[in-house]
């Protein structure tokens, strides 16, 4: 962390530094910045972009952006997750900032640097002095800003991941192997498909399209689709993204399942490779799990065993298969670099609050009770607040949401303790910020599947 910034931030030295400037031994400080945006670049090769209103409030927002897979073109840096929410946040007053990271891909190693060096030169390029400093990321940079919360107490006074990758990067990896494992063995058992361990891009590609197609076949049959059923469990899928007209329709909900699972398929496997290469190999496994006790906690257990009824099958002899054929290990070293990298402790420096969506194919929801538990073992609970609103897609939130989380934040840091924010007063809060809408709710997350350190 740069000196200079803690400074700026903690006030360090600031009646010893009036007292210098009286003298005249010292420059007077810079004059405040002048609105509008500006960027930079780092020598590591990271980008940065800023913007500053003209009624600034003294608050600094700084935004971490999410995965961008390494095989997609361009890098650019963002300081907000849309222009919608952007243009919010600068009429609330607040100075924005983000960074690009030092490249594209699984870039949680370096991105906590690289977003608090941005900070620092947004701050001397500006010649802001803010009040408060807050960090907030969606997807992988709520990932980023949860492991902010957890180092940059000196800097930041508050924090905000949104849809955010709380199982950190091993449990991330271990229930997607989970799911692609179900795919495997149940729908395309004599086929040799790698789930995991790929050497090159155009391997993970393939073993995508391999999955898919084990998908798309075996949804033409009755037992093939409750086996998809399962697999979609696993992934932590819902079974209500479609299924809102006639929510007790099996044959709905599975439909529902089904096309998630071909689109989460899509994503997750090719970014995989990227996760797997900064890790240095594979750092999955799942010898060792029993299916039988994981299925048991699954929040779409009652879809999957009436599908299973409906198509003659019997589901304890396909989580018995599951558990029989549990072979993979991880590559030696893969799983301490990923933790070490990319994991959260629980162990918060500062007020954390965290929005999430209820229907979330790529960080499903129930990562919030994981996270929730690690910070209980770590005894700071009373740190952190968990909102949820009820709507389908990741990171799917309106300006008026994100702004009544930053607002409740700010409260808190402000105030040092949290008000009654209950979801019915949330609501309000964001009708009174922006007419983008809101929908939050009060619920409880289900058990997240994976967490292999507590099995």
């Amino acid at each position: 962390m740069s000196p200079h910034v803690r400074t700026r931030v903690l006030g360090v030295a600031a009646v010893a530094a009036g007292a210098l400037l009286s003298a005249g031994l010292v420059a007077p400080p810079a004059v405040a910045a002048t609105p509008g945006d500006y960027s930079g670049s780092l020598p590591t090769g990271t980008t940065w972009l800023a913007s500053v209103p003209s009624d600034w409030n003294g608050t600094v927002l700084l935004y971490s952006h999410g995965y961008r897979p390494s095989f997609v073109p361009g890098n650019p840096a963002a300081v907000a997750p849309d222009d919608a929410t952007k243009t919010l946040l600068l009429e609330q007053g607040y100075a924005l900032v983000g960074s690009s990271y030092a490249a594209s891909g699984w870039a949680v190693p370096t991105a906590v640097d690289d977003q608090l060096q941005s900070l620092d030169a947004m701050l001397d390029e500006t010649g802001l002095d803010p009040d408060h400093i807050l960090a907030y990321g969606t997807s992988m940079g709520g990932l980023v800003t949860g492991r902010i919360a957890e180092s940059a107490g000196d800097v930041i006074e508050g924090a905000m991941p949104t849809c955010g990758l709380m199982e950190g990067g091993v449990d991330l990896n271990n229930y997607q192997l989970d799911g692609a494992h179900a795919i495997d063995q149940l729908l395309a058992p004599a086929q040799e498909i790698d789930i995991e361990g790929y050497a090159t891009l155009p391997d993970a590609f393939a073993a995508s399209s391999a999955l898919t197609a084990a998908v798309d076949a075996g949804q033409q049959t009755p037992e093939g689709r409750a086996r998809i059923a399962l697999a979609g469990a696993l992934f932590h899928l819902s079974d209500g993204v479609l299924a809102a007209d006639a929510p007790t329709d099996p044959a709905v909900a599975q439909q529902s399942l089904y096309e998630q699972l071909v689109d989460t398929i899509g994503f997750v496997t090719p970014g995989r490779f990227d996760i797997e290469s900064t890790a240095g190999g594979n750092a999955t496994w799942n010898v060792g799990v029993d299916y039988q006790k994981l299925f048991a906690q699954s929040a779409d257990r009652a879809l999957v065993q009436e599908l299973y009824r409906q198509a003659g099958l019997d589901l304890k002899g396909d989580l018995a298969t599951l558990t029989q054929t549990a072979d993979v290990a991880a590559d030696p070293g893969s799983v301490e670099t990923l933790r070490a990298s990319s994991g959260l402790t629980g162990d918060l420096e500062m007020p954390v609050l965290t929005l999430h969506t209820l229907d979330d194919i790529l960080a499903p929801v129930q990562v919030e009770q994981e996270y929730a538990e690690d910070v209980r073992a770590a005894g700071d609970q009373s740190l952190l607040r968990q909102y949820f609103v009820d709507h389908v897609g990741h990171c799917v939130f309106t300006p008026a949401e994100i702004a009544a989380g930053i607002e409740t934040l700010m409260d808190r840091v402000e105030s040092g303790h949290w008000g009654g924010q209950s979801a019915e007063r949330m609501n309000r809060l964001a009708a009174s910020l922006d007419e983008s809408g809101s929908a939050f709710v009060p619920t409880k997350p289900g058990e997240f599947l994976a967490d292999r350190e507590r099995r």
